[in-house]
């Protein structure tokens, strides 16, 4: 009778430790959080980090800063960037102003509203 008690408690600990573990990695990141785009010269590319910030280069000029992360939509902070002339490359990214995930692509938008493109999960 007194392991049955003991038992119960410790189960009851247990089962809220796993629970406790799996909550923290189903809300652990974001769809967001990750590399994005090719690793190949004149390819965008986009890294961002659970806080926010983010790095990469738009195929021709590096960039970073810092953007928040709403629902299901990413949203770009300020961002620096260099200023460099590359031939035959379209600088998309750096006029990025939002964000979304569609399966294992982020569909970046301008201020406007309009898809300015895509950028495959790495």
């Amino acid at each position: 009778m007194r392991t049955a008690r003991v038992v119960r408690p410790t189960l009851a600990i247990a089962a809220a430790v796993v629970l406790a573990a799996l909550t923290g990695c189903s809300s652990s990141g974001s769809s967001f959080t990750g590399t994005w785009g090719q690793d190949s010269p004149g390819q965008p590319t986009l890294t961002i980090k659970e806080d926010g910030s983010f790095s990469g280069n738009d195929g021709c000029n590096d960039m970073s800063g810092k953007g928040t992360i709403s629902g299901d939509t990413f949203t770009f902070g300020p961002f620096a960037t260099t200023q460099k002339a590359c031939e035959g490359v379209h600088p998309w990214l750096n006029i990025a102003s939002t964000a979304k995930v569609d399966g294992d692509t982020l569909v970046v938008y301008k201020n406007s509203g309009d898809k300015i493109g895509t950028l495959e999960k790495r």
